[in-house]
């Protein structure tokens, strides 16, 4: 099979080209910045019907969605026979791989058998027999395990089985075997990556953003499902995860902090190579003056991860202390999103901060957002490398951040850093900046200087060229480096920036 790397088939999770996002801008950034490469996009996404917000480039060939919770794929009769008699041991396997380490199941070659089930249309209705949902009792009630002692009912049973049923669908999609497989995320994106490269050989590139099996952990916290339920797909995404970092032939992070989460979970060092994310300048320029107001400004989407309500909280110290100080939230709140924007109106309200908070809803320039205030605040718990931050920081403002992710790296000492969920020390760092008019503009300017120097979207979308020509076979390999741009002038005035101009983040 003859590669040259300019055939991609890029697989999404819930974000583009369905989702406004950093991923997503992410992705159509390296589609546009490469006009010469095919690629084909699998998006994973919830029931098929989503709409797709995003203009697709030329150079996307071929769009094809993977509903998770869409019509059942394949056949509706299930296997018989002989052939059932294989799911069967092959399902058992890799529940033991999971519910049990002990047994000494692989959870691989499982999956991978399960993947020629899938490919054949037949794993869906096989996994709907009496047959799988007998052998999750089985194995989850077997007195030596934890999850014995939680009683699981068959009620229990059915649902973990149905949710699992639909995280596997996307096992069965194949990939033109001439392409390079790129997922960009963790998790259920991998699956047709690794059924492609142990099934046919197509080369597959992991990209993370953020840590996906940490935030499934942040998002089970909140789920309603009995423990042995949650236990179930914490096991399932956590093998799936170190299988991933195991068998992808790169992973490219976009940070060091990524690199250490995925060398823990079972990442060969030397297949890490990080790549940072960058930004357009040119999209992005110096905000100029401050508005006359004292005004934190936060621009995002309005997700839990995004931990509101400890920006709030800070705020409303802030405004103890500075009356006069407003906060402007920019980006839209996400289909299923609407509660968490009430509660969110919600606290504001008990804080007594509900005349100075404006949730601005999406705006079409986002760099307009930046230089709405004096100071971007983010307060996530979980991010990978957030490009509201570099976003920011093209716009010549300071940020205080959450210490999270590559927040650090892409900071460095153009702005504050507190721990997450802490208010009082997020309000400390943005009273220190809105006192210090020198200090403030000072670290602005060094933050431009900082994205300019090397965080640029041409240096990245370059360095994935170079991987997508190793990947296929080529001479080509990159070596990541952090070293700055000779002249900064010249990078400025590359026209190639014209060619994949952008509106950011799409907040």
């Amino acid at each position: 099979m003859t590669r040259t790397g300019r055939q991609v088939t890029m697989l999404t999770e819930g974000t583009y080209p369905h989702v406004h996002g950093g991923v997503s801008t992410w992705c159509d950034q390296l589609v546009k910045g490469m006009p010469e490469v095919d690629f084909h996009v699998v998006s994973i996404t919830g029931t098929g019907r989503e709409p797709v917000t995003w203009e697709l480039p030329h150079n996307i060939v071929c769009h094809r969605t993977v509903p998770t919770w869409g019509p059942r794929p394949g056949r509706r009769r299930p296997p018989r026979g002989r052939a059932l008699r294989r799911f069967t041991d092959s399902y058992e396997r890799l529940l033991l791989s999971f519910l049990d380490p002990r047994a000494g199941c692989d959870f691989g070659e499982a999956l991978y058998e399960l993947a020629a089930l899938a490919r054949a249309g037949t794993l869906t209705a096989a996994l709907r027999t009496e047959t799988a949902l007998r052998a999750l009792m089985w194995t989850w009630t077997m007195p030596h395990l934890p999850t014995a002692a939680a009683r699981p009912t068959v009620h229990d049973a059915l649902t973990a089985t149905d949710l699992l049923e639909h995280a596997l669908r996307p096992l069965g999609v194949r990939i033109p075997e001439e392409s390079v497989a790129h997922a960009v995320s963790s998790g259920l994106a991998t699956l047709p990556a690794l059924a492609a490269r142990h099934l046919d050989g197509v080369p597959f590139l992991l990209t993370e953003h953020g840590i996906y099996l940490r935030e499934r952990y942040l998002g089970y916290r909140r789920d309603a499902q009995r423990w042995p339920v949650k236990a179930f797909m914490l096991g399932f995404y956590r093998e799936l995860n170190s299988l991933g970092y195991r068998a992808a032939d790169l992973i490219t992070p976009c940070n060091q902090y990524n690199r250490r989460w995925e060398e823990r979970g079972g990442a060969d060092s030397a297949k890490i190579r990080t790549v940072y994310n960058g930004v357009d300048p040119h999209a992005f320029p110096h905000a100029g003056p401050e508005p006359d107001v004292p005004t934190l400004t936060w621009c995002g989407r309005i997700d839990p991860i995004k931990d509101l309500e400890t920006l709030l909280h800070a705020y409303a110290a802030v405004r103890a202390e500075l009356p006069e100080t407003r906060l402007r939230l920019f980006g839209p709140v996400p289909p299923g999103g609407e509660a968490y924007r009430t509660r969110l109106e919600k606290l504001a309200a008990e804080l007594g901060v509900t005349d100075g908070v404006t949730f601005e809803g999406r705006v079409s320039e986002v760099w307009r957002a930046y230089a709405a205030g004096h100071i971007v605040m983010l307060s996530s718990v979980s991010e990978g490398f957030p490009f509201s931050i570099l976003e920011a920081m093209s716009c010549g403002r300071t940020t205080v951040s959450t210490d999270v992710g590559g927040v650090r790296e892409a900071v460095g000492d153009t702005g504050l850093v507190v721990p997450p969920r802490e208010p009082e020390k997020m309000a400390a760092a943005a009273l220190a900046l809105l006192r210090d008019d020198r200090r403030r503009l000072d670290l602005g300017a060094l933050a431009r200087q900082r994205v300019i120097d090397r965080f640029t979207l041409r240096r990245s979308v370059d360095n994935f060229r170079t991987i997508y020509q190793e990947l296929a076979g080529l001479p080509e390999v990159y070596e990541p480096t952090v070293e700055t741009v000779a002249d900064w002038t010249l990078e400025l005035r590359d026209p190639w920036y014209a060619a994949v101009a952008t509106d950011g983040t799409g907040w």
